[in-house]
């Protein structure tokens, strides 16, 4: 297993020398490397067994470090970043030469973000040089909200993990690209929707893709749990052996079910708490002794369109 502390010049001294290293941010752990060191990203794409055609994310913690990595930032695109970073805000924007292809799946754009963590930004803040860092989990598998989860999972397999606590907004990041003048979201993730309309207006959606994405995290089926996963709305959800399924509902436990295999996202009906609580909770679920999961869809507003496009994914078969 990794060792976990929590001694940033560690952390520093592993990624100067090429290793990875999985850092905390607010919304998910991702799993860091340097993003200008070739060898390093291949190692990134190897630990996951991620695809080599879905890009990945680059992190710093000041705009005017990533005007080295990129070659335009439109004025919507300010905007977003003046209110939004630090935060679950990834752009995704003109790449310079000095971002490896690598890092970009070959795409002409690099998918940047500033994450608002005090960790992950002291850590950023001492390097000359950005962190390439996805979720660090296998590829495909639930995202890690914690230090135990990333162990669980990659702890055999890299230096050191940085750990700076349970991630704040649980989900990852919303991204954002600029096409002809449109506003463009890829991904929906910790930005409700609203929020970004009444800053900058209209907004158009990506629809996913199953083998080639524009962008990080728009792969069809993703984020899932080991154990099939079958998403219902709640009126819908039967109750059939009971002692062989888990339940992830939204705030009310069901009639009949033993509550041990019951796990509500928010009692008081918080979508924010929810989204906080739904990568954790499907671990939970997928580590019982259970055959399946049953996952409820949440009200669709707010945090909940991306609540419901993870479980979305987490279902899908292909």
């Amino acid at each position: 297993m990794a060792v976990t502390g929590t001694d940033i010049r560690v952390a520093k001294a592993f990624l100067m020398k090429g290793e990875l290293v999985a850092i905390p941010t607010e919304t998910v752990y991702g799993l860091a490397g340097n993003a200008l060191n070739e060898q390093s990203v291949l190692s990134i794409f190897e630990v996951k067994n991620r695809p080599a055609f879905d890009p990945l994310i680059i992190h710093t913690d000041t705009i005017s470090k990533i005007e080295q990595y990129v070659s335009e930032i439109p004025e919507k695109a300010r905007t977003l970043a003046s209110h939004f970073w630090p935060g679950p805000l990834t752009l995704l924007l003109p790449k310079k030469i000095i971002i490896p292809d690598l890092v970009t799946s070959g795409l002409d754009t690099v998918a940047v973000r500033i994450p608002k963590h005090p960790v992950a930004l002291d850590l950023l803040s001492q390097l000359d040089f950005p962190l390439a860092a996805p979720s660090a989990n296998p590829f495909g598998y639930i995202s890690p909200t914690n230090a135990t989860h990333v162990n669980a999972q990659l702890g055999d397999q890299i230096s050191y993990i940085l750990d700076g606590g349970e991630c704040e907004v649980g989900i990852e990041s919303t991204i954002i690209g600029f096409e002809n003048n449109e506003t463009i979201i890829y991904r929906l993730g910790g930005l409700e929707i609203d929020q970004i309309r009444d800053l900058i207006g209209e907004v158009s959606f990506m629809p996913h893709s199953s083998s080639d994405p524009k962008a990080p995290g728009m792969l069809k089926s993703h984020y899932a749990p080991r154990k099939p996963l079958y998403l219902e709305k709640r009126a819908s959800i039967s109750v059939f052996d009971p002692d062989q399924t888990g339940y992830l509902l939204f705030d009310t436990y069901l009639e009949n079910v033993d509550k041990k295999y019951q796990r509500l996202l928010s009692p008081s009906g918080d979508l924010k708490e929810a989204a906080h609580n739904l990568f954790a909770y499907l671990r939970e679920l997928d580590a019982m002794d259970v055959n399946f999961i049953k996952a409820e869809r949440v009200p669709m507003s707010g945090l909940g369109l991306a609540i419901n496009d993870r479980l979305q994914r987490a279902a899908a078969t292909e």
